[in-house]
């Protein structure tokens, strides 16, 4: 049976690992506990899923501002764009579209 290298040094530092490690790994399914992996499994499903969508779906766009205004946009913090969503859909109902 192949044996692994140590996975430190002796200073501690852990070392690279090669191909030859690799081919001596299991899979996890083999390895956990059954119940264990069946609750990884189910996590990292539904961390991988989105659930169904409760607004309207946006739709990606590019749009051109001048530096300065992005700048300070960005500087107002996360959700930046979800107010300037909010701020056309104000400014569109006293500016009907074209």
């Amino acid at each position: 049976m192949k044996t692994m290298l140590p996975m430190t040094d002796n200073e501690g530092e852990v070392r690279t690992l090669i191909a030859a490690d690799l081919r001596l790994f299991k899979p996890a399914s083999e390895v956990l506990d059954p119940a264990l992996y069946a609750g990884l499994v189910a996590m990292n499903k539904k961390q991988g899923e989105r659930g169904a969508q409760k607004s309207p779906l946006k739709v990606p766009t590019t749009i051109r501002f001048d530096a300065d205004l992005l700048e300070a946009l960005k500087a107002s913090g996360k959700g930046w764009q979800t107010r300037v969503n909010e701020a056309m859909r104000e400014w569109l109902k006293t500016h009907p579209a074209i």
